[in-house]
């Protein structure tokens, strides 16, 4: 049989060189495979192929999470640290985040993450594969991974679960967050997943979930969420530091508005709702909460939670509670920041201002900055519960705290340790000693002499007299001919003075190196009639399951009698009245305060050699605070600077907003006049210190004896005393060429 041609006289296509061929191959390939010794080696083949793939599967995801550690996974969340009352004021952690069940918030929130991120999201079982398919393909026509897109959200939560998978745009990387995304569905519900999703993506400016991103952005809980305010979290996920609104507002409303139209899409919105939502205006600043304020204060938590938490502190989520008081805090840093701007506007000061470095964001290196700095702690005298605290004019350039790491020379403020040695030893306020010039031997021989702030010496004067002035000459004889050295140093360790005390003569001005935390907790043995407190930021510490686990109890010592800490007060309350503060606290003109009368009030004004650090350390009945300014490297601030013009106005400040509230300043001379005072503050204001148990006597101002007819009438004042300290002998100047007679 002849075989077919082709036009042209070739073969026909199905009887072709190659076709014959293949199909010879095929026959010796059957009867190849009915031979044994030919498909089981091909069986094996087959197998070890499998065998290879699965386990190049397993191999490539070998540092991937365990299925225990994928079902028993928590996200680390920061220590939450709270007010008093329970106002958040700062977190402790790297990633700062407080975890929201999705079943408490809107439907309108978790639906705009699906709407932009992952519209099939309750369909799939953790990979889409059409959206990774045009993802591929957009990797395949562009040669780039920019493209990105793909992953569902249980894609993303495995990539922020666990750092492990990590974030390089890479194929391995891909297929690792596949298999963790399969195996977290198997573990998760769908609800579990979002809502742990919600919760731990990145929203800029170191704000993890939505709870944390809302409070900063909209000033308010993730239960509040508005559709607009959900579209916006849900766009600042994609590209958290391109889309955040504080960065880049134009690309954030985009966005946002691309967001609703897909929500809209979905069914999630009406076309109205969409069109009144996209006006919705987007947030300019951050919201104004309590979160951030007292930076140091939370930093000194910080340190005493890291000696007892360890590692907990930064990823346990613990609560807590802390001493603050949010309002009075706010109104110490506003006090600080007139007392600081009143400082640098003085004639004479020199020194760099802090506006020349305000938008500077390094940190100065070591505790010294170039500019003016401050301290101010308040406490409640009671419990020693510090309620406002400030440790610096810039946390972010220098974290150094200075109320409770800094060491000062507190000058005159010192001098209340020594008058409160000689009360508590049985001198009396009426005490006379001559204000006149000090000269003592020093170690090297040389000679040393002090002088008065005024430069001159005044004579005869009572104790009372010398303290209200802080006449530097009678401190001096007061604590090294009468009360000892040694008696005085001891006082004020009992009083909370921890610092090394040099027992030499200039200790009564205030020569040693001081912690301000320190000077806090002496002055509130005053405050509280001779118990000593320890000052102490923290009130409880729970757990993420609201379990105490620490619960520090107030520390009360009593290191003082009453009765001569009732008369120290007094004594100190002659300072604020008509002493050294009382322009500052009672007055109205310039930095005076305008401090009501009706509100009680004692202290002492420091003042350092050179004028290198003020200092005002005061006392209500219910609340006490201390104040310092000074340059970190200790120098002049400038000519004349003093407690009394300085530091005092702070105080007064401040007190004024914690009782009478904060109102315009040119009400404050209302207090002093025909009108009484409106108290709106903080505080309600507190009763005077009783006195029962001292007798109240007419003194001689001059020569401290019992006023009489035969000294005049202009020098009686009345005095305080312990019963048996009191004068016996009159005041008598008949001698003085007077006659002894009235008549």
């Amino acid at each position: 049989m002849a075989r077919r041609q082709t036009k042209g006289g070739g073969r026909t296509g199905d009887e072709s060189p190659v076709a014959d061929a293949v199909k010879g191959s095929l026959r010796w390939t059957g009867r190849s495979l009915r031979i044994p010794w030919v498909w089981i080696p091909l069986v094996f083949l087959t197998m070890g192929a499998v065998g290879f793939a699965w386990g190049a599967w397993r191999n490539l995801c070998a540092d991937c999470p365990s299925i225990a550690q994928i079902h028993t996974w928590e996200p680390q969340q920061t220590s939450k640290i709270f007010s008093h009352d329970g106002q958040l004021i700062g977190e402790l952690g790297v990633e700062r985040r407080t975890p929201v069940a999705i079943g408490s918030l809107p439907e309108h929130v978790p639906q705009a993450f699906i709407a932009i991120e992952d519209r099939r999201f309750d369909q799939h079982q953790g990979v889409d594969f059409r959206g990774t398919t045009r993802a591929a393909i957009g990797v395949v026509t562009t040669g780039s991974f920019r493209g990105g897109g793909g992953s569902t959200i249980t894609q993303q939560l495995a990539r922020n679960m666990f750092e492990t998978i990590g974030f390089e745009k890479r194929v391995e990387r891909k297929l690792k967050e596949l298999q963790v995304a399969l195996e977290l569905e198997r573990a998760y519900s769908k609800d579990q997943i979002l809502e742990a999703y919600m919760n731990q993506i990145n929203l800029a400016h170191g704000w993890w979930g939505i709870q944390t991103a809302s409070r900063n952005y909209f000033g308010k809980d993730a239960v509040e969420l508005n559709p607009a305010e959900a579209a916006m979290l849900a766009a600042i996920a994609n590209r958290p530091n391109y889309y955040s609104p504080f960065r880049n507002p134009d690309a954030a409303l985009s966005r946002r508005n691309l967001v609703l139209d897909r929500m809209a899409r979905e069914g999630f919105l009406t076309r109205e709702q969409l069109e009144a939502w996209q006006s919705h205006p987007l947030p300019s600043d951050r919201a104004e909460v309590a979160d951030g304020l007292g930076a140091y204060f939370t930093e000194w938590v910080r340190i005493i939670l890291q000696e007892r938490f360890r590692g907990q502190v930064n990823t346990g989520g613990l609560r807590v509670y802390t001493t603050l008081d949010v309002d009075m805090q706010r109104a110490a840093e506003g006090a600080m920041e007139r007392g600081f701007d009143r400082i640098e506007n003085r004639p004479g000061f020199r020194h760099p201002r802090y506006e020349e470095y305000a938008d500077q964001r390094e940190a100065f290196q070591g505790p010294s900055s170039p500019y003016l700095q401050g301290m101010f702690v308040a406490l409640d005298p009671q419990t020693g519960a510090v309620r406002a605290l400030v440790g610096g004019r810039d946390y972010e350039q220098s974290r150094f705290n200075r109320a409770t790491q800094a060491r000062r020379q507190p000058g005159s403020a010192f001098k209340t340790f020594v008058y409160a040695s000689a009360l508590a030893s049985g001198i009396p306020a009426s005490h006379v000693i001559t204000d006149g010039p000090v000269v003592r031997q020093e170690v090297d021989g040389s000679e040393w002499r002090p002088r008065n702030f005024s430069g001159e010496f005044e004579g005869d004067m009572t104790l009372r007299e010398a303290y209200r002035r802080s006449v530097n000459m009678v401190a001096i004889k007061l604590a090294d001919e009468e009360v000892g050295l040694e008696t005085v140093a001891q006082n004020a360790r009992r009083l909370g003075i921890n610092s090394l005390i040099p027992r030499v003569p200039s200790m009564a001005l205030g020569s040693p190196d001081v912690l301000p935390i320190e000077m806090a907790e002496a002055y509130s043995t005053f405050a509280n009639m001779g118990t000593r407190v320890r000052p102490y930021p923290i009130l409880r510490v729970e757990n993420a399951e609201g379990e105490v686990l620490w619960e520090p109890e107030p520390e009360r010592t009593q290191v003082l009698d009453s009765l001569s800490t009732r008369v120290m007060v007094n004594l100190m309350e002659d300072v604020v009245e008509r002493g050294t503060a009382a322009n500052a606290v009672r007055g109205t003109i310039g930095a005076g305060a305008g401090l009501p009368r009706e509100i009680p009030a004692a202290g002492k004004t420091g003042t350092t050699n050179n004028f290198t650090d003020v200092w005002f350390v005061g006392f209500t009945p219910n609340l006490q605070a201390a104040v310092w300014f000074g340059m970190d490297e200790p120098q002049q601030i400038y000519p004349q600077a003093t407690g009394g013009a300085d530091a005092a106005p702070v105080w007064g400040d401040f007190m004024y907003q914690v009782y009478v509230g904060d109102r315009d300043r040119e009400t404050a001379s209302n207090s002093l006049g025909d009108s009484a005072p409106e108290f709106n503050g903080i505080l309600p204001v507190p009763e005077r210190w009783p006195t029962e148990g001292l007798l109240e006597l007419q003194v001689d101002s001059q020569t401290g004896l019992l006023a009489s007819q035969w000294c005049p009438t202009s020098r009686r004042y009345t005095e305080l005393f312990i019963p048996g300290t009191e004068p016996t002998e009159e005041c008598d100047e008949s001698s003085s060429g007077r006659s002894r007679w009235p008549w």
